[in-house]
Formats: structure tokens, C-alpha cells, sequence
């Protein structure tokens, strides 16, 4: 007797495909709706505009170092044209609407996995049970190769920024689930104790004293699951995703050298302002959980 795992698997995914027709088909709808309508509101303002928006929100959440490195990094993924001296001059690699999709993007599957991971997190952190049962799906969703990903995803959801959104919210939610069970267990169990001799609901104790004491742990969760949303663009791109992952794919498959690299540094600079934006909000949560403790 032979044990056919691939066979299976591939023969689930068909199953699927042929009794679930109508729920994916929601799902797409779903997706779709919520990537378009993110997408027109990112592009809404030209891109001069929308450079000086994203640099005065990295100078009020994170620094002004920050603020200025979002000026020139986003500044360069523009594109600008001026003439000077009866010369005409360019600036800019011209990927701003490509960087924008590649946001939309970002944050849709970030958005879902943080719907997803957070409640899952909490009720990991609460049920023991639970914890047990998810961990070891956990561990098999990181380390199964994100490539894998794209199969199932191309066969239900067709080709497209759709099956790119599920792929990166496979892949990125389990930092999400493991760090807000981690800060709800992290709650010294004489907090606890204190919250309960007042009389707290098991209700107002979550709400009003484990997840506040736990939002540092939790925001380095959904810190880690946006960069590993950011890490999937080149792979969604493979699929037909729209954004900066499509000149690296172009650069690669067609030796586009400098195409390429221009996508590749687009990626970079987009992963370090929502990193430094991330962190900046973890911290200044950080410290305010310190301040609710000392008082």
C-alpha cells in the first residue's frame, strides 16, 4: 500500500474547487472590493502630495530622521520633469503607482491576517487546548516554502492580485497569533489576581487589563507580519500581482539588470518606512503600558 500525500492534497484542492465554488467566488469578491477601493484612495493624491503626507505621518509617529529618509526614498519613486536653462530634466524611477499597489497589497493581507491572528492569538492564550492545536499548524505554515503557496491559490482563486493577497495572508499570519498569545500569557498572574479581587468580568479583564498590558508584544506581532507581507510581493508578482515585485520577475526572466534592481530598491525603501512606522508605534504603546503600570 502506497501513502500518496501530493495525491491527496492535489485531489482536496479539486474537491474543493468543485464543491466550494460559490464561497470562493466570495471571497474574490471580497478581496477585490477592498484592494480596488484601498487602491483608489492611495492614488487618489498626486504623488508629490501623498510623499509629503507619508513624511509628516513618519515624523509624528516615528522621528525626523525617519521623516527625511521618507522624503528622498519615497521622493525617488516618483517621477518628476523640469526644465532648467532650456534643458530638460527627469527625476525619479517613475514606480509610484506600482509602489502604491504594492501597499494596497501590503496592507490588505495584513489587514485580514490581523482579523484572523489576534482573535485566534487571544483564544490560544485563554484555551490550552487551542494552543496546542495551533502551534504545530503554525510551525507548518512558516516553514512550508511560500512558493507552495501559489498552487492552491492560482487553482481556486485564478490568477491576479486575489490569490497574492491569500498566499501573503498564509504566510504572514502566524507571527500575529504566536506574539498576541505570547503577550496575554506574558500578564504577571498577580495583575491578574489583583483585576479579579475588584470584581472584574472575565470581559473586562481581557479588554482592560491583559490586552492593554499585552499591545507592545502584539504590535511587534503585527510589526513582523507586515515585513513578511512585504517579504511575498516578488513571489505574488510571479502570479500576476501587480506592484514593485513585477520588475524584479521582468528583471530576471528578461536580464533587466537595472529594471530589476530599481524594483528591488523600491521594495527596500517601502520595508523600512513601514518598519521604522511599525516599531515607532510599538514603542510609544510600550511606554504607555509602562506609565498604566507605574501608576
Amino acid at each position: 500500500m502506497e501513502l500518496n500525500i501530493g495525491g491527496a492534497f492535489a485531489s482536496l484542492i479539486e474537491w474543493l474547487q468543485n464543491n466550494l465554488g460559490p464561497l470562493f467566488d466570495f471571497i474574490t469578491t471580497v478581496i477585490s472590493t477592498t484592494t480596488d477601493g484601498l487602491e483608489e484612495v492611495l492614488l487618489f493624491l498626486p504623488p508629490w502630495a501623498m510623499v509629503l503626507l507619508l513624511t509628516a505621518l513618519a515624523w509624528w509617529i516615528a522621528s525626523r530622521g525617519v521623516a527625511l529618509f521618507t522624503f528622498f526614498g519615497m521622493g525617488l519613486l516618483t517621477e518628476a520633469e523640469f526644465a532648467l536653462f532650456g534643458m530638460e530634466f527627469a527625476l525619479g524611477m517613475g514606480y509610484w503607482e506600482a509602489t502604491m499597489q504594492t501597499l494596497t497589497l501590503i496592507l490588505t493581507a495584513s489587514l485580514f491576517s490581523l482579523l484572523v491572528g489576534i482573535p485566534l492569538g487571544i483564544w490560544a492564550a485563554k484555551t490550552e487546548t487551542v494552543d496546542q492545536i495551533v502551534r504545530p499548524i503554525l510551525d507548518f505554515m512558516q516553514t512550508m516554502p511560500s512558493f507552495v503557496y501559489l498552487i492552491p491559490a492560482v487553482v481556486l482563486f485564478g490568477l491576479g492580485t486575489v490569490p497574492g493577497v491569500i498566499a501573503t495572508f498564509i504566510f504572514a499570519t502566524p507571527p500575529c497569533v504566536r506574539l498576541t498569545n505570547l503577550g496575554i500569557r506574558q500578564v504577571s498572574e498577580e495583575t491578574i489576581e489583583a483585576a479579579k479581587s475588584f470584581g472584574s468580568t472575565p470581559t473586562q479583564l481581557l479588554f482592560k487589563v491583559e490586552l492593554p498590558m499585552a499591545l507592545p508584544t502584539i504590535l511587534a506581532g503585527v510589526n513582523q507580519t507586515v515585513l513578511l507581507a512585504l517579504s511575498m510581493v516578488v513571489v505574488a508578482a510571479l502570479i500576476g500581482s501587480s506592484g514593485l515585485g513585477q520588475p524584479v520577475v521582468q528583471g530576471l526572466t528578461q536580464l533587466q539588470i537595472g529594471r530589476g534592481f530599481e524594483g528591488g530598491l523600491g521594495i527596500v525603501i517601502l520595508a523600512i518606512f513601514l518598519d521604522r512606522i511599525t516599531q515607532a508605534v510599538g514603542e510609544k504603546a510600550g511606554s504607555t503600558a509602562e506609565a498604566g503600570q507605574a501608576a
